[in-house]
C-alpha cells in the first residue's frame, strides 16, 4: 500500500513539527480543526497542514493515521478513530508504557487498521535540532522511509509493538525523572537553610549539578503533560517487577507545576522562564485541591458502567487529574 496522505491527530507543538517535516518530503498531511484552538490552529497552519475540518473527513482520505498527544488521551483517541472505521497505517507516537500503547494496538487492529509503535526522542524536529523517532511492528521500515532526509530521524528496531515506547519509557524515566529529582533536592536544601552549602558542594565534586538542578525552569510550562508520562513510566517499572514510587512522585512534582502550563500564568509570561525560586516554591505548595461542589456525589458512588464507559479525548490539567486513577488501575489491570 502505497503511503502518500497522513492525519496528524492534534497538532501540537511536537506533532506540528513532525508534520512539517513530512510535508517538506511531499506527503499530503492533513488534519481535523473541529474544536481545537486558536493556537493549534496557527501550529498547524505554520506547518502547512491542510485542515479538512473534521476528524472523519481527515481519516476518509488518509493512508496513515499519526497520533502525537499527552499520554492521557492516546487511548481514548485511538478509540475514537477505530470508531470511524479507519483502515489504513495507526502510528502512536505518544509518551505511554509498552502496556498501554500494545492496547492501542489492539483497538486500532480490531478495526482493520494497521498498527505501529513510536517512541520520539529529543524536541520538536526544526532545522538544527536533533530528534528521533523510534519505531516497532510489522510496517516500522516503511514507515521510517517516510521521513528520510527530514529534520526526524526515523530509527526502525526489529522488534514487535511496544519497544518503541519502551525504549521511550527508559530514556524519559532518566531525563524527566532526574530533572523532577534535582528540583525537589534543591527544594529541600532552601526549605533547610542550605541550599547555598549545597551548590558549593556540587561545585566541589558534582560541578554539572547546579546547572542540571534548574533546567526544570526552562521545562515548567510543559510539565503539565509530564505528569500522565510518569505516571506511565511508573506503570512500566511496576509491570517489570520494579519499585514504581519514584516515577509516581515525579508526576506529582510536575502536577503542583501546572499553574506555569504554557507560559500563561503569572508570575511567568509567555516565552518568560520562571525562576528556580518559583517552582520550589510551587512545590512546597503542593498541587491545588478542589473540592467538590456542595450536595456533589463522590466519585467513587458513580455506576461502574459510567465510570468504564469511554469518554472523548480531552486536553488540559483538569483531565490529567481526573482520569489518573482510572487510567492507573487499568494499567495495572493490563
Amino acid at each position: 500500500m502505497a503511503m502518500k496522505t497522513v492525519a496528524l491527530l492534534h497538532p501540537g507543538e511536537m506533532g506540528a513539527a513532525i508534520g512539517a517535516c513530512l510535508c517538506g518530503r511531499g506527503l499530503r498531511v492533513v488534519w481535523a480543526s473541529a474544536g481545537r484552538s486558536t493556537a493549534t490552529r496557527s501550529r498547524a497552519n505554520a506547518a502547512g497542514l491542510e485542515d479538512l475540518g473534521a476528524l472523519e473527513r481527515a481519516l476518509d482520505v488518509a493512508d496513515i493515521a499519526l497520533s502525537v498527544c499527552p499520554p492521557h488521551g492516546a487511548l481514548e483517541l485511538a478509540r475514537e478513530v477505530a470508531g470511524h472505521g479507519f483502515r489504513g497505517v495507526y502510528i502512536d507516537a505518544n509518551a505511554v508504557s509498552p502496556a498501554t500503547v500494545r492496547n492501542v494496538g489492539r483497538v486500532v487492529e480490531a478495526a482493520e487498521a494497521t498498527f505501529v509503535d513510536g517512541g520520539i526522542i529529543g524536541p520538536p524536529p526544526v532545522p538544527g535540532v536533533s530528534s528521533r523517532i523510534y519505531l516497532s511492528g510489522g510496517r516500522a521500515r516503511d514507515v521510517a522511509a517516510l521521513f528520510a532526509g527530514s529534520n526526524l530521524e526515523a530509527i526502525p528496531l526489529a522488534s514487535a509493538a511496544g519497544a518503541a515506547s519502551a525504549l521511550k519509557a527508559c530514556y524519559a524515566a532518566w531525563t524527566k525523572g532526574a530533572t523532577a529529582l534535582l528540583a525537589a533536592i534543591r527544594a529541600l536544601a532552601t526549605h533547610e537553610g542550605v541550599e547555598a552549602a549545597l551548590l558549593e558542594e556540587w561545585k566541589r565534586s558534582q560541578p554539572e549539578l547546579p546547572k542540571r538542578s534548574e533546567v526544570v525552569t526552562a521545562q515548567a510550562r510543559k510539565a503539565w503533560r509530564w505528569v500522565g508520562e510518569m505516571e506511565e513510566i511508573a506503570a512500566s517499572f511496576e509491570a517489570a517487577g520494579l519499585p514504581a514510587g519514584f516515577h509516581l512522585a515525579a508526576a506529582d512534582l510536575y502536577r503542583r507545576l501546572e499553574g506555569f502550563k504554557d507560559g500563561t500564568a503569572a508570575p511567568a509570561l509567555a516565552e518568560v522562564t520562571p525562576a528556580l525560586a518559583e517552582v520550589t516554591a510551587a512545590f512546597a505548595r503542593g498541587a491545588p485541591r478542589r473540592k467538590a461542589a456542595s450536595g456533589a456525589p463522590r466519585r467513587s458512588s458513580a455506576p461502574r458502567a459510567q465510570e468504564d464507559a469511554p469518554e472523548r479525548f480531552k486536553f488540559g490539567t483538569a483531565a490529567i487529574k481526573r482520569d489518573a486513577a482510572k487510567r492507573l488501575r487499568s494499567l495495572k489491570r493490563s
